[in-house]
């Protein structure tokens, strides 16, 4: 960026004195020939105090290096010209002729065909009717710039190198504050105000890569738990079945006992195939379930089937389950829509009084469908309700190994809403019941 910067301002810096060079120049060339115009008329006056006293005799021995004199009769002829001895055209259509018969003088500016270049003509009318002109080279402005060159050129140099030192310390001053920023903190002091909203948007971008590692870190955090809870979820139903295998394997179990380690065999293979099923349904969810397809669902028959479903595990746990409501349709996920109505529901039935109610409800108000679950449950302390969507948290660890809960029902409960973009309020009481509700947009 100095270099820039510098280039720049060296770039002006010439620009500025080439443009300085032509201006001064064109009021040189200006000034001068006004100077030599003066200049001829001045000649042309002594000229002609010659001439009138001397007459001809004024010409004898006369030498101009760097005029031309020319006497010219009142009927435009030529009577003597410093610069040729033949027969000349005859002066009287010449502009400064007829104004100097007319006025007394008079000027011009032409090319000679004579002498080939371009010419300042001033003319003075003498008393006894005839004309004096003397005529000049007007200079050019390259005889001009010839004429200046040297000093031109000194004055250009020295400018120039003016110009690449201010350049140079302009430049490292300007980029001195810039390099002088605190990326860590870049709004702490910002050096020029133009740079303010640049440096907003990095301090705001570091703010976001902050609470991404953070994420990051937590998510890494959760993963290592997530592993290990899986581990211990796992390995306690693995070591109960390898147990009881074990001892129906060594012929230590009465006939009449076979059944029954037979039946914990199966409900603790049960539950880790539970827990295999939630983990990857999880898994899923993290990803954001691309390989499930939206499509247009009815809420109310979706929650009507996860009652069906959960019908026979509400009569053994003597729990009440009513589905009220009205149908809403809207573009969802059905099966993640069926997870969260079975696994709020499931949940309600596991963690109910004896004889208890479990109450469902669908309601369409308008943009949002409403699903409302709610139970007479052992409710959930305050303490706990921040921590109910984590995986494998459990409220109540001893009655969770009971029902045989995994503590992955509600994690997959939040992931499901969050994919259908949905708002959830939960509200709990200690052994009042506890009520969800999950607010679908209707996308």
């Amino acid at each position: 960026m100095t270099k820039k910067i510098f280039r720049s301002i060296c770039l002006a810096a010439i620009a500025v004195l080439l443009a300085s060079l032509v201006l001064i120049m064109g009021v040189l060339y200006d000034y001068f020939a006004q100077l030599q115009r003066r200049q001829l008329a001045v000649q042309t006056d002594l000229a002609a105090q010659g001439l009138m006293a001397q007459g001809m005799e004024y010409f004898d021995g006369l030498q101009l290096a760097d005029c031309r004199l020319t006497w010219i009769a009142a009927d435009g002829a030529v009577l003597y010209d410093s610069a040729s001895t033949g027969d000349l055209d005859n002066h009287l259509d010449r502009e400064e002729i007829r104004q100097a018969l007319a006025t007394g003088q008079g000027d011009s500016t032409r090319y000679s065909n004579t002498l080939t270049e371009q010419l300042f003509y001033h003319a003075r009318l003498l008393p006894d009717g005839t004309v004096l002109r003397l005529s000049a080279s007007r200079y050019t402005v390259w005889v001009l710039l010839m004429g200046v060159l040297q000093p031109v050129l000194v004055v250009a140099l020295l400018a120039i190198l003016m110009s690449l030192l201010l350049a140079s310390r302009l430049s490292a001053r300007l980029t001195r504050p810039l390099n002088q920023i605190d990326l860590k903190d870049p709004l702490k002091e910002v050096p020029y105000e133009e740079l303010r909203p640049l440096l907003s948007r990095i301090a705001a971008q570091q703010e976001q890569l902050r609470r991404d590692k953070e994420q990051l870190e937590k998510n890494e955090q959760i993963r290592r738990e997530f592993t290990a809870n899986v581990s211990h979820e796992l390995k306690t139903p693995l070591h109960s079945i390898s147990g009881y295998a074990e001892l129906l394997a060594n012929g230590m179990v009465q006939p009449q006992d076979v059944e029954n380690f037979a039946g914990k065999i199966y409900s603790e293979s049960q539950r880790m195939s539970s827990l295999v099923e939630d983990v990857i349904a999880l898994s899923r969810l993290d990803d954001g379930a691309p390989e499930m397809q939206r499509e247009e669902c009815d809420l109310y028959d979706i929650a009507q089937n996860a009652v069906d479903s959960l019908a026979l595990a509400a009569e053994e746990a003597h729990v009440t389950v009513n589905l009220s409501g009205e149908s809403v349709r809207f573009t969802g996920v059905s099966q993640l829509l069926y997870g969260i109505c079975y696994n709020l529901c499931d949940n309600a039935i596991k963690y109910n009084q004896e004889n208890g109610s479990v109450s469902l409800s669908v309601r369409d108000e308008g943009r949002e469908a409403v699903l409302t679950v709610s139970d007479t449950g052992i409710g959930i302390a305050p303490e706990d309700q921040q921590r109910i969507f984590e995986r494998f948290y459990r409220v109540d660890k001893s009655r969770s190994k009971e029902v045989g809960g995994t503590g992955l029902g509600l994690s997959i409960v939040k992931h499901a809403a969050l994919i259908h973009h949905a708002k959830m309020e939960m509200s709990s009481t200690p052994g009042g019941g506890t009520t969800f509700i999950l607010r679908f947009p209707k996308l």
